[in-house]
């Protein structure tokens, strides 16, 4: 009679039957991989739009610096002081030798913009791409890069 362990009826299972956890796993394994490209960068900004663009890159080779239209700068998802940006730059960028994205909101000023490119290009940072939004129209059925609010990047 089944799987019993011990002497008489009153046994019990020796063995874990892990198919309905493998079965859940693979699920939520299934669920994130699909989710995942589709998470924008956390921050709320309104990108430029511009029509030369291409996908932002995903993986974890590189970094996305933000800056809000209040003058919030983030790297990645962590809030940093402009005073220790340089900081920040070198230990998470220099050191692991990892490409890095800046995406400002279109109404920030120009100048807020440049005094960051010159925090980025004091601690020996060459290449710089720039985020920003396709200008294109989406029409119906077209799944091109055009769609709204999808991030792009733009090297120099």
């Amino acid at each position: 009679m089944g799987a019993s362990v011990g002497k008489g009826p009153r046994g019990y299972m020796a063995e874990i039957n892990v198919t309905p956890f493998v079965d859940v796993m693979l699920v939520l394994l299934i669920i994130f991989m699909v989710t995942a490209p589709m998470l924008t960068q956390g921050m709320d900004v309104d990108l430029p739009k511009t029509r030369s663009v291409r996908t932002l890159p995903a993986g974890s080779d590189h970094l996305v610096l933000t800056v809000q239209k209040d003058g919030g700068i983030f790297l990645d998802e962590y809030s940093v002081p402009f005073e220790d940006l340089q900081n920040h730059l070198l230990n998470l960028v220099v050191a692991q030798k990892k490409q890095l994205y800046l995406r400002a909101d279109k109404d920030v000023p120009y100048g807020v913009v440049v005094k960051i490119m010159g925090e980025i290009k004091a601690v020996g940072i060459e290449k710089l791409g720039v985020v920003a939004e396709s200008s294109e129209q989406k029409t119906p059925g077209d799944n091109s890069a055009g769609q709204t609010g999808q991030a792009t990047a733009k090297k120099p």
